[in-house]
């Protein structure tokens, strides 16, 4: 993992987390049993463009058939869950407790959201992410039926473009999100990115 991070360990706010996210920085932790956060600047940093997002032909022949019923802030604490929880690709977790009650509080106050697929009344996968000005970090995303998490996506990058938002950070780039166009870029042209949209009215998500 590139990039400057550093054990912090007095217990964080909600303002001063939201402070981080406008400098460029990003908490995670060893584990889900570890209660210490760290703070992560990558020197490479990955976003999505929003004007060049894309979508694969299958991805959008499966959504003709509307296959999940997509909700937004419906069950935030539950999707946490969901990208918490374990998976076949993935043994462990960097959302633990700490990160979780941060994250909760931050929803509460209108900075993070969720968003959902359903399948009848059950949870079937989303993504969570924090709102800024006009940016919008995205956190994680978990899928327990095929494409769940790719529609979430899509319906984000929707609903983010209508808005006005600016900038999309997928903090870094996996080969998964860069069919849908992630790229990366230098801490110097994130920031200015960043700065830009920070100096925006705070979007309504």
């Amino acid at each position: 993992m590139a990039g400057r991070r550093g054990r912090y360990y007095p217990a964080i706010t909600p303002d001063v987390l939201l402070r981080a996210y406008s400098i460029g920085l990003f908490p995670m932790a060893e584990s889900a049993d570890d209660p210490e956060i760290f703070w992560v600047e990558p020197e490479v940093r990955g976003i999505l463009p929003l004007d060049a997002f894309h979508i694969s032909r299958s991805l959008s022949k499966a959504m003709k058939r509307n296959p999940f019923d997509i909700r937004v802030n419906t069950c935030f604490e539950a999707v946490m869950s969901g990208c918490a929880a374990e998976a076949p690709d993935r043994p462990s977790t960097w959302i633990n407790e700490t990160i979780r009650k941060l994250y909760t509080e931050l929803h509460r106050m209108g900075h993070a959201h969720s968003v959902e697929a359903f399948e009848g009344d059950e949870l079937v996968g989303g993504l969570y992410g924090v709102s800024l000005g006009a940016a919008f970090f995205g956190e994680s995303m978990f899928s327990r039926r095929t494409n769940a998490s790719k529609i979430c996506l899509v319906h984000l990058v929707e609903r983010l473009r209508a808005r006005g938002f600016r900038l999309l950070d997928t903090q870094f780039t996996t080969e998964h999100l860069k069919t849908f166009g992630a790229i990366d870029i230098s801490k110097g042209d994130y920031l200015g990115l960043l700065r830009a949209a920070i100096e925006s009215p705070h979007l309504p998500f």
